[in-house]
């Protein structure tokens, strides 16, 4: 294959795989293909925030499982695990941030309660992938 054949096949797979992630059908398979998951610090999102606009449209409930990652793409399902008690939740990605430089995820204040980062407003967690396969753990949702 010559390089001009290499470089179009590269182009082409990069276009379907743009088209794929732009379904919310998709998203949870397409995020499975994303780098960066791991570990880091998350933080929630005050109450403050209810009603104001997410990047997917949805009005912000903190109520509801959800989270902001600035990457995966919106609809993705993730499980976020509290190392210091073993407690996760999974939630599903609505809106863009955080903002804070070295924060991976901002959860909905009702995800940071169930794994214990209300009182400390943040803390160590780690991030995996949630796919068809996986099923809910007793402490999920």
């Amino acid at each position: 294959m010559g390089v001009f054949a290499r470089h179009f096949s590269l182009i082409a797979a990069g276009a379907l795989f743009a088209v794929g992630i732009s379904s919310p059908a998709l998203a949870r398979t397409a995020a499975s293909a994303v780098d960066g998951l791991g570990e880091g610090e998350a933080s929630y999102f005050s109450t403050e925030m209810a009603g104001s606009r997410t990047a997917s449209g949805e009005p912000c409930d903190p109520d509801t499982l959800t989270a902001a990652h600035r990457t995966l793409p919106l609809g993705s399902v993730v499980r976020v695990t509290n190392p210091a008690n073993g407690k996760s939740v999974v939630v599903r990605i609505n809106d863009r941030g955080p903002y804070a430089r070295n924060r991976i995820i901002d959860l909905s204040r009702e995800a940071a309660q169930r794994i214990g980062l209300v009182r400390a407003g943040r803390g160590e967690v780690q991030l995996s992938m949630v796919t068809d396969d996986d099923t809910p753990s007793p402490d999920d949702n």
